[in-house]
């Protein structure tokens, strides 16, 4: 139960095979363009194109951003505390409530 276990890939036949990653295959290189007769060409470039363009802020978009995050901290603290101010109360209560009930269930008792 507690023995690791070792992930693998199995396979329709019920076979096996631990994954294998590819690695990459080398073509042999010529020392010299004049000994052998084959052509060598420099490989291309692919320029691969963004899949999005890059989002360019102004210094008027960052001030938004900005004032916006802090518009957000400040409505998320104000929430956060009132809950808790609302749990103080509550508790408060209960408490000076149990404080009304024992003191009249005290006066029931010594009379």
């Amino acid at each position: 139960m507690f023995q690791p276990r070792i992930p693998v890939n199995p396979t329709p036949g019920q076979q096996v095979r631990p994954v294998v990653t590819p690695t990459a295959v080398e073509q042999p290189h010529h020392a010299t363009v004049a000994v052998c007769g084959c052509q060598h060409h420099a490989p291309a470039v692919v320029a691969s194109a963004p899949s999005r363009p890059a989002a360019r802020l102004t210094p008027g978009a960052i001030v938004t951003v900005a004032g916006a995050g802090v518009a957000v901290v400040l409505v998320v603290g104000v929430v956060l505390v009132s809950m808790l101010l609302a749990v103080a109360i509550a508790a408060a209560s209960l408490a000076v409530c149990a404080l009304v009930v024992r003191s009249i269930l005290a006066s029931d008792t010594r009379r």
